[in-house]
């Protein structure tokens, strides 16, 4: 048995959150016996804290006073070390995905700090106020690994930030957003090992989309039934880097927890 430390950001947001379902996904793994690892949940709030972890998340909150603090905490320059250098398993949920980006506009120069990791474009607040967050049940397939069909997921989107391009993955800062209005990118960093490099090379994989009528529809605070129509990209995933736009943890619903785990796992296997 493996002991996995699994740390939540704990500066501002949504971070008791995610550690009650994080527990929750762990005692369903273990239910399951799909894992024998022996998991730790900590709340991360010092450059300490963050070097016991094996993996982190980056909770939904407002990304602007999370990189505030974390500058304040000198947390940013381990965070960036943590996902880009030693390319540790980390998620980002709203906020999280904002900080994870390599590039977000609506933004003044110099008034959003980055981590960066995921090689993405993000718009902050694409669907306006937080008077008009709204829910949607998704279909995610990743969470499918048995081939049964699965109830959709209750994704839940406040303020909630979109991937709005797939960015070219480039050794260093991205010069062409770096010359965009009101967009500001995340400093570069150089993975350290091999398995590091190789993950940090692996092209962004869109997970899950945003019916395009649920994204009309959102403005009206309505529940939204998941149609067909090609919508906005809120999640991804980047070797191991995950962003989703919305919140799991404000759900209840600990199936993304538990895949997310299961890809802990894995890749901290791989590391030994």
């Amino acid at each position: 048995m493996i002991k996995i430390t699994v740390g939540v950001l704990a500066l501002q947001g949504a971070f008791y959150e995610h550690v009650v379902l994080l527990k929750k996904a762990a005692a369903s793994l273990a239910l399951e016996q799909v894992s024998s690892s022996h998991w730790e949940f900590l709340e991360v709030r010092t450059p300490q804290e963050l070097e016991r972890c094996n993996a982190l998340v980056l909770p939904g909150g407002e990304s602007t006073a999370i990189s505030l603090v974390a500058a304040r905490s000198n947390m940013l320059e381990p965070l960036r070390d943590f996902v880009k250098v030693h390319r540790k398993p980390t998620w980002g949920t709203c906020a999280g995905l904002i900080l994870l980006a390599e590039s977000a506009n609506r933004t003044k120069k110099g008034g959003q700090d980055l981590i960066g990791g995921l090689d993405v474009r993000v718009n902050r607040n694409h669907f306006g106020r937080q008077t008009e967050s709204f829910q949607a049940p998704l279909e995610l397939p990743f969470l499918t690994s048995s081939g049964e069909p699965q109830p959709p997921f209750p994704a839940v989107f406040i303020r909630a930030p979109v991937v709005e391009k797939i960015l070219p993955h480039h050794e260093g800062v991205q010069v062409d957003e770096s010359q965009r209005g009101e967009t500001v990118v995340a400093p570069s960093r150089q993975a350290e090992s091999e398995a590091a490099r190789k993950a940090m090379s692996r092209d962004v994989e869109v997970l899950a989309s945003l019916p395009g009528r649920a994204a009309r529809l959102a403005t009206e605070g309505k529940s939204i039934d998941a149609d067909e129509e090609t919508g906005d990209i809120i999640a991804v995933r980047q070797g191991n880097v995950f962003g989703t736009s919305f919140h799991p943890e404000l759900t209840g619903d600990e199936r993304i927890h538990s895949w997310w785990l299961r890809q802990v796992e894995e890749s901290v296997k791989r590391m030994q």
